[in-house]
C-alpha cells in the first residue's frame, strides 16, 4: 500500500465511526463553539499522551479509538469553521454532513499529498508518541491563536493547525492499524 491507499483505508474507518454516531445523535456537535471542540481534541490528545506514560487503561479503550476521534473532531472544527455566522442549522441533513466530512477528509489529504511531496514521508520515521506532542503543541498554538480572536502576525490559522492534527493522527493510525495489519 501507498500513503495515499493508507490513508483511504483510515478514512473508512473514521467515516464509520463519524456515520454511526450521525446516527445515534445526529449533529448535536453543532451547538458547539470551535474553541469547543478544540478543547474536546485537547482532552483526547491528554489521554493518549496519560496513556503512552503510564502504559495502563483504566477504562479499556486503547489509543487508537482517541486518534480516530481527533481526525472526526478534527474534522467537525474545520465544518464549524464554515458554517460558523450561516443560518446553517444545528441539525444538518444525513447527506450534508457525510458531504462536509468528506470535503474537509479529501482536503487534509491534499495537503498531506503536498508535504509529503516536500518531506519525502519523514513521518515514517517518526514515533507515534511524537505525534502525540505535536498534535498537543498543535493544540496549545490553536488555543492561543483563539484567544487573540483568530488574529495572527505570521502564523496560519487554526483552519491549518487542525488539519495538521488530523494528519497527525492519520499517521498514528496508519502505524497502529494499518502497517500492524501487514
Amino acid at each position: 500500500m501507498n500513503t495515499n491507499e493508507e490513508f483511504d483505508e483510515v478514512k473508512k474507518m473514521c467515516l464509520s465511526i463519524f456515520e454511526k454516531k450521525y446516527d445515534d445523535y445526529g449533529t448535536a456537535w453543532r451547538i458547539m463553539r470551535p474553541e469547543s471542540v478544540t478543547d474536546q481534541i485537547f482532552i483526547k490528545a491528554s489521554r493518549i499522551r496519560s496513556l503512552e506514560e503510564k502504559g495502563v487503561s483504566k477504562v479499556g479503550e486503547g489509543i487508537v479509538p482517541e486518534f480516530i476521534a481527533i481526525v472526526n473532531y478534527g474534522i467537525i472544527a474545520l465544518i464549524q469553521l464554515e458554517l460558523q455566522g450561516t443560518d446553517a442549522p444545528i441539525e444538518l441533513p444525513k447527506d450534508m454532513a457525510m458531504a462536509l466530512y468528506n470535503k474537509y477528509y479529501d482536503a487534509t489529504k491534499e495537503l498531506m499529498t503536498n508535504k509529503n511531496h516536500d518531506y519525502g514521508e519523514a513521518w515514517r520515521s517518526m514515533r507515534v508518541s511524537s505525534f502525540t506532542d505535536v498534535i498537543l503543541q498543535k493544540l496549545h498554538r490553536t488555543k492561543q491563536i483563539e484567544d487573540n480572536k483568530g488574529i495572527t502576525k505570521i502564523s496560519e490559522g487554526v483552519d491549518a493547525n487542525y488539519q495538521d492534527m488530523i494528519n497527525y493522527s492519520i499517521f498514528a493510525l496508519i502505524k497502529l492499524v494499518i502497517e500492524k495489519d501487514k
